[in-house]
């Protein structure tokens, strides 16, 4: 019983350990259905933005709202040289948000393969948060974004933090 009860509280243990890597992200499951929601709710995101992540510089740069879009382009430089790309954006689909993205590596080939693409589905908006299938982008104010993304490695599942500040 004794060796019963210490696996248990084993097995509680880990899950919780895992549990707090992952605080500020959500993930998207069959029962769920986004919430209603426009472009104007996550305006805030536009903007030109620089961080540090991944032993390198970030930059990203968020249009404003168009034709029921907000587009993006993201760079990873590290060692004087860029290390991948992303573009894609956040768009408006009948009454919600989908957040859509495509990678491609220094020479701009593509990791996807040509017609897919990574899609988040909208979650929930707070105040100064939207959350969508394992992104969260954070407002923490006018010139301060954090952006949550949950990345599978070697079947391991990690949150990284994005700390940008505004630029220009």
């Amino acid at each position: 019983m004794e060796r019963l009860i210490f696996v248990f509280v084993l097995l509680c243990s880990i899950n919780c350990k895992a549990q707090e890597k992952i605080q500020n992200t959500l993930s998207f499951t069959k029962n769920m259905t986004s919430p209603k929601a426009n472009l104007s709710d996550v305006s805030w995101i536009e903007g030109h933005w620089k961080g540090e992540a991944f032993g390198g510089v970030t930059e990203e740069i968020w249009s404003p709202p168009l034709g029921d879009s907000m587009m993006f382009v993201f760079k990873l430089v590290a060692d004087d040289a860029v290390q991948f790309y992303e573009v894609g954006g956040i768009r408006q689909t009948d009454e919600t948000l989908i957040f859509q993205l495509k990678h491609f590596g220094n020479d701009f080939k593509g990791w996807e393969e040509k017609d897919e693409t990574v899609d988040a589905k909208l979650i929930k908006i707070e105040k100064n948060r939207v959350y969508f299938d394992d992104f969260t982008f954070e407002r923490v104010s006018d010139n301060q974004l954090n952006i949550y993304v949950v990345i599978s490695e070697k079947g391991k599942e990690e949150e990284i933090k994005f700390n940008y500040k505004r630029y220009k």
